[in-house]
């Protein structure tokens, strides 16, 4: 009878997939990721930050449609295909929502701009050689906007989507800042103890101290705003956690028989912790770090709402909360509903990916 032997990956890979909101909550993540690489594909708006504005159509209801009025401009748009599939397609054309428009003999177009609530928008007539009746729905265009428009006039669904990769991104690049850092600090004050953990652990103590949102605001304002700046800042204030447990851990680890054994053997200590220590005790490593994505996603978001964090017209949750909250009182909660929710999903599936990472680790924390 052969016996079927499971390396202890292979038995952790097996019980996470029996969690169910553990991969409902990977598929869910991954989707997240597609949309915030390609935001660009999949927006309607694909112009870049989605920021295409029609004051004239501000704040109006899901599905509302409208006749869009393209003017070309004769601005040479040289951008690539690459740049524009992933950073937005720079749009030099003149876009005028309408609400009516003609053909005369003399091949000249009159229209009527779109206005609301009821009043009769400006008529203009403008020369027509960009365009022939025959094939005015190459520029006249009926849009819609599936999720509305911001106060702006600015398609909502495509700044949800765009807003993505920076609530997405940002976890990323904290959690990898946090990890070299405090896996660094970690390992050191571990291993060697004595007076480097004493000192290791009095800049652990004193960085937790400080309140996370105080300490990510001074290093924003230090580094200046901006997009990259609110990355490192997040990434800067998430380490302690992470150094916190490798030292745990590797205090334990140092005591097995498997580091006395590569000590007799002549190792160094940097291929000890590296080669044989690190792999054996990543596994609360991850599930901190699981953690750490959700709790950067809100505190960009809060920097944002702040205004501190991603600029205008950058798209960004955090900011539309912060430009749409009024609207709650106003008849339109959704505007600041919609990328509230996107947050709260976003950061419920980070949590629970993380707890079904933990029982399927077997990890006590």
């Amino acid at each position: 009878m052969a016996i079927q032997t499971n390396s202890l990956s292979q038995l952790a890979l097996q019980k996470f997939k029996k969690n169910f909101w553990g991969v409902f909550s990977l598929c869910f993540i991954a989707l997240v990721g597609l949309i915030s690489v390609f935001a660009y594909v999949f927006a309607p708006d694909d112009s870049q930050n989605a920021n295409q504005m029609h004051v004239s159509i501000h704040s109006k209801s899901p599905g509302f449609n409208v006749d869009m009025l393209t003017i070309p401009s004769q601005i040479k748009n040289d951008q690539s295909f690459f740049n524009r599939v992933f950073f937005g397609k720079k749009n030099t054309d003149t876009e005028i929502p309408i609400s009516s428009y003609s053909f005369d003999d003399n091949n000249q177009l009159t229209y009527t701009e779109y206005a609301s609530d009821g009043l009769e928008g400006v008529s203009k007539t403008i020369a027509a050689d960009f365009i022939m009746q025959n094939s005015a729905k190459q520029y006249i265009n009926n849009v819609t906007f599936y999720l509305g428009t911001d106060k702006y006039g600015r398609d909502l669904l495509s700044r949800l989507l765009v807003g993505a990769r920076i609530s997405f991104f940002i976890g990323f690049v904290a959690v990898f800042i946090s990890l070299i850092i405090g896996v660094f600090m970690g390992s050191i004050a571990g291993y060697y103890g004595g007076r480097v953990d004493a000192f290791i652990m009095w800049i652990i103590n004193v960085t937790w101290s400080i309140p996370t949102l105080l300490l990510v605001i001074a290093i924003t304002l230090a580094l200046g705003k901006g997009f990259w700046q609110v990355f490192i800042a997040v990434g800067l204030t998430m380490w302690v956690e992470v150094a916190r447990v490798v030292r745990g851990q590797l205090i334990s680890a140092k005591q097995m028989q498997y580091v006395t054994a590569a000590r007799a053997l002549g190792f160094s200590d940097y291929r000890i912790i590296a080669k044989h220590i690190l792999p054996n005790i990543m596994a609360p490593v991850i599930v901190i770090c699981a953690a750490n994505f959700a709790g950067a996603i809100l505190i960009e978001s809060g920097l944002s709402f702040l205004g501190i964090g991603a600029q205008p017209p950058m798209a960004s949750w955090g900011a539309m909360i912060k430009d749409h909250y009024n609207y709650i009182i106003l008849g339109k909660p959704y505007l600041a509903i919609l990328p509230g929710l996107c947050i709260m999903l976003l950061v419920m599936a980070f949590m629970l990916i993380g707890n079904a990472l933990r029982d399927a680790l077997d990890v006590k924390v």
